[in-house]
């Protein structure tokens, strides 16, 4: 690997969203209401499993990890996005582009090990009801938690110890809102082809092999289910994995749509466009989707925080 380190760029240029004034103060506003509300959804799901005794369980301590890690992941995002809407000068120093990548990968590595992690809580929850204390005690909870957040970080630390020594010899125009993996590539004046190749594995690692566990729990979640004798009973089973279903699927779509293939991605005018999807509009939807579809939070909020009569429990774990 060429080693060009005296003439290395010393800060990057994001370009940001080029647009007229009026509508970037538009787009200012509307993901400014979104950075709020995810903050609310977010405080209000981990406030809520914190303060009531009887979400003190493992699918709601993988939750509360989960809003814990959104709340992170739009802090290290979205106020670089509404930066780029309120001034043009987009710098950024290589240190603080570092840092910003590596805090970006290590989340959304976190998040989809995470997102397994609950799938097979739900697996155990369905099919083996009976001994889903024994086989989901707090102790296996809290190590699976901090499995997931071990394994992004690590995975996060390899990238960028490909990534960072590579060279930068100008351009220094990033073609972005934040400091993302395809366009740093792209900017590289050495050889790039063991960085694309970490990386690229990498993402096959810690995208396809929690998938395949999310995709494996499901369907034994699915046969179980079919063997319910009632209609009642399986919209019941169904019903405690509705809103992780629906979260899973709005994520990995979005993940394996951009992040799997940063190269291929970046080759295409929309890619700050899709960007933006999986990181402001996915992490909003992610604590709406279980706050409206998860009766229990709801209920435990109502008690809790609202100090309302809290309805009992009709669905358990």
């Amino acid at each position: 690997m060429r080693n060009v380190s005296a003439s290395r760029v010393e800060q990057f240029i994001l370009v940001g969203f080029l647009t007229s004034p009026p509508f970037q103060h538009l787009l200012f506003v509307f993901f400014f209401a979104i950075y709020l509300l995810t903050l609310l959804e977010n405080v209000f799901i981990i406030t809520t499993v914190w303060l009531t005794p009887s979400l003190h369980r493992p699918m709601y301590f993988f939750l509360g990890h989960l809003s814990f890690l959104e709340l992170w992941y739009i802090n290290v995002t979205i106020p670089r996005l509404l930066g780029a809407f309120l001034t043009q000068d987009g710098r950024v120093s290589y240190i603080g582009c570092m840092t910003q990548l590596y805090f970006f990968i290590a989340l959304a590595c976190t998040e989809c090990v995470l997102l397994a992690v609950m799938a097979y809580d739900r697996y155990l929850a369905i099919c083996e009801p009976l001994r889903y204390p024994s086989f989901m005690p707090p102790s296996l909870a809290t190590r699976l938690a901090a499995a997931s957040w071990g394994s992004g970080f690590f995975s996060s630390m390899m990238k960028l110890l490909f990534i960072s020594r590579l060279s930068y010899c100008g351009p220094n125009i990033i073609n972005h809102f934040f400091c993302d993996i395809s366009p740093l590539l792209n900017l590289t004046c050495s050889d790039k082809e063991q960085a694309e190749l970490v990386d690229f594995l990498l993402a096959l690692v810690m995208i396809l092999l929690p998938l395949v566990a999310v995709v494996s729990s499901y369907a034994a979640i699915i046969v179980a289910i079919l063997k319910i004798p009632t209609a009642q009973g399986r919209h019941k089973a169904f019903s405690t994995c509705t809103s992780h279903l629906a979260v899973v699927v709005i994520y990995y779509s979005s993940t394996l749509f951009t992040y799997a293939r940063p190269r291929a991605m970046y080759t295409f005018n929309y890619n700050k466009v899709i960007s933006v999807l999986y990181t402001v509009i996915v992490p909003f939807l992610n604590p709406a989707i279980y706050c409206l579809r998860n009766k229990e939070v709801k209920d435990a909020f109502k008690k809790t925080v609202l100090g309302r009569c809290h309805h009992p429990r009709e669905v358990p774990d």
